[in-house]
């Protein structure tokens, strides 16, 4: 891991914009990509049967992109700290961009730096530009601007 975007309290972290953090590889191994192919319905052969990906456009089987995307809370854990909350909620995203698959057994990690903060009348918006890099790949598996709402206790 590679620093820390830190803050004292939702409206200290004004003053974190433009801190960024690198976290720890994590493998994404085909019993996750089945495992999500199970939770999701979504069995498509280039993700579930490795075989017939080998032979596929990626040479064996990929993450889907919406596995890649499920693991930001994984790859993120440890990188933000925000002191003085009552609670933290996933407010969405502005943009997202699948770059390049992820092939089962690699491996991954997030590069984030935080981008944006707005006072709103329930607590600070954040926004978060986040990178999925690939092991030993040139291009990230994903691009994204994830939006945090952080609640500060009463």
């Amino acid at each position: 891991m590679s620093g820390r975007i830190e803050a004292d309290s939702p409206a200290a972290l004004a003053g974190a914009v433009g801190s960024r953090a690198t976290g720890e590889w994590f493998a994404v191994e085909q019993a996750r990509i089945d495992a999500f192919a199970d939770a999701t319905g979504d069995h498509q052969w280039i993700h579930v049967d490795p075989e017939r990906a080998a032979a596929g456009p990626f040479g064996g089987p990929i993450a889907h992109g919406y596995l890649t995307l499920s693991l930001l809370p994984r790859l993120l854990g440890g990188l933000i700290e925000i002191g003085g909350l009552a609670m933290s909620v996933n407010y969405g995203l502005d943009r997202l961009r699948f770059l390049r698959p992820v092939p089962a057994g690699a491996r991954v990690r997030a590069a984030v730096e935080l981008a944006s903060v707005e006072a709103t009348g329930r607590g600070v918006r954040a926004g978060y530009d986040v990178t999925v890099e690939i092991e030993g790949a040139e291009k990230p598996a994903l691009v994204a601007r994830t939006i945090t709402l952080y609640v500060p206790e009463p």
